[in-house]
């Protein structure tokens, strides 16, 4: 049995751990904590928790569940970093029905590469940071 789960019951979030963070992540100092509310207001989240009900990762999604599908915040709190929980994470929500089928399933990296090419991302022509999953017919 794992030592943790994975809910998209957006009640067992804890917002303020998430808001500091994404303040402390490269990608959202910028966000004020009304701004992570509504972030989560309007997307599908994940939230990854110890059996014991703390919070230790959280991932972010938006999707038309057909065509496209944005993922953001993907992330894993320390100390729990680097004890593949964010591959965990990731098959979790490649797998879910918001995202499986999705033609395009786009995001944004600097560091993760590698983690996301194990799900099939592919850098989106010369960018840095874009990533994408794309079976778009476009002929």
């Amino acid at each position: 049995m794992e030592d943790f789960y994975i809910s998209t019951e957006k009640e067992r979030l804890n917002i303020a751990k998430i808001h500091q963070e994404i303040k402390d992540s490269y990608w959202g100092d910028y966000r004020t904590l009304e701004m992570t509310t509504a972030t989560i207001d309007h997307s599908i989240c994940f939230g990854v928790y110890t059996r014991q009900g703390e919070q230790i990762g959280f991932a972010r999604l938006l999707t038309d569940r057909v065509v496209f599908a944005y993922l953001m915040d993907v992330m894993i709190f320390d100390p729990y970093k680097g004890m593949g929980i964010g591959k965990k994470l990731m098959k979790h929500i490649m797998n879910h029905p918001m995202v499986d089928g999705v033609l395009t399933v786009a995001l944004k990296t600097k560091d993760a590469h590698g983690l996301y090419e194990d799900f099939g991302f592919k850098s989106i022509g010369s960018s840095p940071i874009w990533m994408a999953i794309d079976n778009a017919k476009l002929d």
